[in-house]
């Protein structure tokens, strides 16, 4: 579980590959469909997404494999 620290912040899509093991294109298709967090857009080449999105993308997805159990 991340403290509050590792929640502030952005993250790079490498950072978030690390976290959740899916393919870069599997991941823009999920952004573009709604299922993944929008990128924020620092650039034309560059986008960040904030930590406390996606650790909370986690939770919902590690509870939503609970819950399947």
């Amino acid at each position: 579980m991340p403290t509050p620290e590792h929640t502030k912040g952005l993250l790079r899509l490498r950072q978030i590959l690390e976290l959740i093991p899916i393919s870069r294109s599997a991941w823009w298709a999920g952004c573009k469909s709604g299922r993944y967090p929008k990128p924020i857009k620092l650039g034309p080449r560059t986008a960040v997404w904030k930590a406390a999105d996606i650790y909370a993308l986690l939770d919902k997805l590690s509870s939503s494999q609970k819950e399947e159990e």
